[in-house]
């Protein structure tokens, strides 16, 4: 196997809140290949005092793209040419590892940002302790937890008609999904809406729970590693996963119910082309055997997303 390529992050490499398809690629792949790629989180309000545990890139990206940031606050590194890929084909993306790059991370309380902004007030930004040999993170008031790292943002390009957009919003091209299904392990599927597909990723997280409830997970930079292949025997729309045990469905839509409906009508279409089961004997089984999770709540289009085990998939 050839060794896979790396992507760092750099000025020329990484965008700051936004994502468009006039941006050029950074990097050429064939449809198969490996890559690992750096990514970075946090402003320049983000940072821990000590200039020491600032990664130098994360540093040089700061000062270099001040004048040149989108509306986003996301660092998102890329975008990858997939050689081969075209609109209408899908993007196999195999999460294989994502692992912290830094020794902290960090969680706040924005002004008019989560679920319950009239409530929350006293606006703080508390700084995290990552031990990165033990895998487990260390809060201001003592107490600590074990990492569960992914990536927040898995995006290809939007369409072209669509322009250049904020990183925070996830669209049918994926983006700020934020699901914490996405570990490694786990396969993505995305529309490609554009030649090459111009794969991007940024918004690490070493840990969060469903709905992401306050803005922010515990946000942090990583490093990934991906396999990704162009398939032309699959057909998508919106984004989708699976997990060797699951199929994942994900709807997303400014309200929780329409992403509700969205997620059960993409399981229900995912069953009836991997099995002999019809319309309405998929949609009862999502029912009897299929778990819906809050995404989150917090990115404008709000998600949704449905697990469905794959013992239960096999035709009758």
């Amino acid at each position: 196997m050839p060794a896979p390529h790396h992507l760092t992050a750099t000025p020329d490499t990484v965008a700051w809140g936004y994502l468009d398809v006039a941006r050029p690629a950074v990097l050429h792949v064939q449809s198969g290949d490996e890559v690992v790629i750096d990514t970075l989180s946090g402003e320049p309000e983000n940072l821990p005092a000590d200039p020491a545990r600032v990664l130098p890139d994360h540093r040089a990206v700061l000062e270099a793209q001040r004048k040149e940031r989108g509306e986003g606050v996301h660092h998102l590194t890329g975008p990858i040419h997939v050689d081969g890929a075209r609109p209408g084909d899908c993007l196999q993306i195999d999460i294989l590892a994502a692992t912290p790059r830094q020794d902290w991370g960090f969680c706040e309380i924005l002004p008019l940002k989560g679920i319950l902004p009239g409530e929350f007030t006293d606006y703080q930004q508390i700084l995290i302790d990552i031990d990165r040999a033990r895998n487990r993170a260390t809060l201001p008031w003592g107490q600590s937890f074990a990492l569960d790292p992914f990536f927040g943002i898995m995006a290809v390009a939007p369409p072209p008609e669509w322009g250049r957009l904020a990183s925070p919003v996830p669209w049918a091209f994926g983006g700020n999904i934020d699901n914490r299904a996405l570990v490694p392990g786990t396969t993505l599927y995305l529309p490609v809406f554009n030649d090459g597909a111009l794969f991007s990723v940024g918004d690490g997280h070493g840990r969060q729970g469903d709905g992401e409830v306050c803005i922010d997970a515990l946000e942090t930079a990583l490093q990934g590693r991906f396999r990704l292949t162009v398939r032309r025997d699959i057909e998508a729309s919106a984004p989708f996963a699976e997990t060797p045990s699951h199929w994942i469905s994900m709807g997303l839509h400014p309200t929780l119910d329409q992403a509700a409906e969205e997620a059960v009508r993409q399981m229900v279409q995912l069953l009836t082309t991997r099995t002999g089961l019809d319309r309405s004997q998929a949609y009862m089984m999502t029912s009897m055997l299929g778990d819906l999770r809050i995404t989150q709540v917090v990115d404008g289009n709000k998600g949704v997303h449905m697990l469905y085990p794959k013992e239960a998939t096999h035709s009758p």
